[in-house]
């Protein structure tokens, strides 16, 4: 059963300035929004034409949740490992082509996915807790932190109340590398306390936006570290050898007894250097309708504190 909540806090949330940055963390935020959200579900009205001219890394607010979107444009990139940590599941790196497509410019955070929670769309978060702290969620200090404790299925309704959908591994890789061959989003510079929260330097989530000198080829935000972040793609560690050039959204099902692992991206706030690498390549447990227990994480699948995710549109 749904947990029910006050009205007022949707207004309450949004009327917080900014939040609380995580304890310890040093890099300075940037404003998130330029736009309050409609709660209105309407089909990307923001983006009905695109220009041919639209310039890499354009912004736009979407106007369900009020998140930013960056254009990501069509091209090739060279998707999997080209760095000496590659792992076996990154290998082979290929050329791939890609359609252009809109990305969001930062992780969800909690206030916009209680929009959708009022709205009767989504399911509450699994836990109202973040690893440091006991009330995170339901709390106006902080609403602009990633939502987590999310399941794959939670978020694939979040984004399509939103209007949008999860990216695929290839969106979401092209979005984080761009056209060149760099390791991480800024390129190959080691990671450190500016460029990312990682390696448990905070030991929890922090405000999105808050690592602007992490930012991708495009602008886009929080790319590695932080919280990793639901794929749309089923995980299969040897779907690279396929050789899928164009536009790849991943294998229709996982093999064997990993049949319901879904792609997960970026490596959270826990990982180490080599685990928020852009290529690199993780995977937890999404739902299982087959399950016969319906409150069992088999049935609904992972939910964790250092997993959140974002949302694509190819619109």
């Amino acid at each position: 059963m749904k947990k029910i909540f006050p009205v007022l806090m949707v207004l309450s949330i949004f009327l917080a300035a900014c939040g609380g940055a995580g304890q310890n963390a040093e890099p300075t935020p940037i404003p998130i929004a330029t736009a309050l959200p409609t709660q209105e579900v309407v089909a990307n009205e923001a983006a009905e034409a695109v220009a041919e001219d639209t310039e890499a890394g354009t912004d736009r607010v979407s106007p369900v949740d009020g998140m930013v979107q960056v254009f990501v444009p069509a091209g090739n990139f060279r998707m999997g490992a080209l760095d000496a940590k590659a792992e076996q599941d990154e290998m082979p790196d290929h050329q791939v082509t890609m359609p252009a497509f809109w990305m969001d410019k930062h992780e969800v955070t909690n206030a916009m996915y209680m929009l959708c929670v009022q709205d009767g769309a989504c399911e509450p978060p699994v836990e109202f807790r973040s690893e440091q702290h006991q009330k995170y969620f339901n709390t106006d200090e902080y609403a602009d932190f990633p939502v987590i404790y999310v399941t794959w299925g939670y978020a694939t309704d979040y984004c399509t109340w939103a209007g949008k959908r999860l990216p695929t591994e290839a969106e979401w890789e092209r979005a984080a590398r761009g056209d060149d061959f760099r390791t991480f989003p800024w390129g190959d510079e080691r990671p450190d306390g500016s460029r990312a929260n990682f390696d448990h330097k905070i030991n929890d989530v922090t405000r999105v936006g808050s690592f602007p000198a992490g930012a991708s080829p495009y602008g886009i935000l929080d790319m590695s570290g932080n919280v990793a972040e639901w794929i749309s793609d089923f995980y299969d560690a040897g779907y690279y050898g396929l050789g899928i050039s164009t536009n790849p959204t991943g294998p229709l099902a996982a093999k064997g007894a990993l049949s319901q692992l879904r792609s997960i991206r970026g490596g959270s706030y826990q990982d180490v250097e080599k685990d928020i690498r852009v290529s690199n390549r993780g995977s937890a447990r999404g739902p299982n309708p087959d399950a016969n227990d319906m409150d069992s994480i088999e049935y609904t699948g992972e939910a964790s504190p250092k997993i959140g995710f974002r949302c694509a549109s190819g619109n």
